[in-house]
């Protein structure tokens, strides 16, 4: 046993620190973004906001929508075959411009390995994937990494979660482009309560994210985000894609059963470790494992792009903020204090919604 004495930090325990601006609008902030991939050598172009591959986020007709605004979507793994083809080929009567922004989710069985060569097979034009496990630490899962590789060595590679440098770094050179960062900091996950095993988001975006840049891959934060201010600061602390779940819930393109309370309306929102997810898809949760995740209702939303709006907006006011003309620039202007407090709570969210 031992112990690390250095101070780990969350979203909460920071604010970014105003700079001198020279911009005057948000309209001048630019928050598109080119990554050149490490293993394909292609490059990919798009704002660099992505849905989570829940199956009341990550859907057919979120990607529809957040492609309209060149963010980008992890599908599900949970769609069948015939319902990808049916997709990809709505999307090629379209325009293909889409698929690029939609990423392929798998586990890593044969079986699933298997699924994903024959979406790929009838669907080409799909560029990315996200090879997504609970534990990316296991040796099996690096061996998959390779595997897939091998297997489709044109695509773009998305592997994780991990939380540490050295993993990351393992990763890369096993084959991933981008790695998933996060352990727990999700809203509906419990494995830091049922485990306590995690690490604070903050920091584990900033030690990640310098391990994948020395080695020319890229991060993606995931979980922990609860407002477009994390957003901005995940993006300052080096993130390359932020990945976002409970933010994008309660929307009509998330397709979850809405419910009314007492005239007012909710949808249900679930991890994918959660009992509700296993009962779904695997009959309850095994003998040997727990669940890690909660079942929880949110409030319905209606169409998401209010919402994205609302994320892009004071993503752009944060690079105002900071004199970042564009969102590559923001990590480079950002100074983080640590803070006790990060607004004033005198009115309540039920104060805001009660009537005069």
């Amino acid at each position: 046993m031992r112990i690390e004495a250095d101070l780990k930090l969350g979203f909460k325990d920071v604010l970014i620190r105003p700079k001198r601006s020279t911009l005057h609008s948000r309209a001048q902030v630019s928050l598109e973004r080119t990554f050149r991939l490490r293993h394909t050598g292609q490059t990919w172009t798009g704002i660099p906001l992505m849905a989570a591959n829940m199956d009341t986020v990550g859907t057919f007709a979120m990607a529809t929508e957040l492609a309209r605004h060149q963010l980008v979507t992890a599908v599900h793994k949970h769609y069948a075959l015939e319902e990808w083809t049916a997709f990809v080929a709505a999307a090629r009567d379209a325009g293909v411009e889409s698929l690029p922004q939609v990423a392929i989710s798998t586990g890593i069985l044969d079986n699933d390995l298997d699924k994903l060569d024959q979406i790929l097979e009838r669907c080409p034009e799909l560029l990315l994937i996200c090879l997504d496990v609970a534990n990316g630490y296991s040796e099996q899962f690096v061996a998959c990494v390779s595997r897939v590789r091998a297997r489709h060595p044109d695509k773009i590679i998305i592997a994780g979660n991990v939380v540490t440098g050295e993993m990351v770094e393992e990763l890369l050179l096993a084959g991933a482009d981008i790695i998933k960062v996060g352990i727990g900091p999700g809203s509906v996950c419990t494995t830091r309560v049922k485990t306590g095993v995690g690490y604070p988001q903050l920091s584990a975006i900033i030690e990640c994210a310098d391990a994948a840049h020395g080695l020319s891959g890229q991060i993606i934060s995931d979980g922990g985000c609860t407002c477009a201010g994390d957003v901005a600061k995940a993006f300052g602390a080096g993130a390359d894609f932020v990945m976002l779940g409970g933010m994008l819930a309660g929307h009509d393109e998330g397709g979850g059963t809405v419910i009314e309370r007492e005239g007012r309306y909710f949808c249900e929102f679930y991890g994918m470790s959660s009992q509700t997810a296993m009962q779904k898809y695997s009959g309850g949760v095994a003998d040997y494992r727990a669940s890690e995740g909660k079942t929880v209702v949110v409030p319905y939303r209606g169409p998401v792009a209010e919402t994205v709006r609302d994320i892009l907006g004071g993503l752009r006011s944060a690079c105002t903020y900071v004199g970042a003309a564009c969102l590559k620039e923001l990590t480079k202007r950002t100074t983080f204090v640590r803070v006790t407090e990060q607004e004033n709570p005198v009115f309540t969210e039920r104060d805001r919604h009660a009537s005069p």
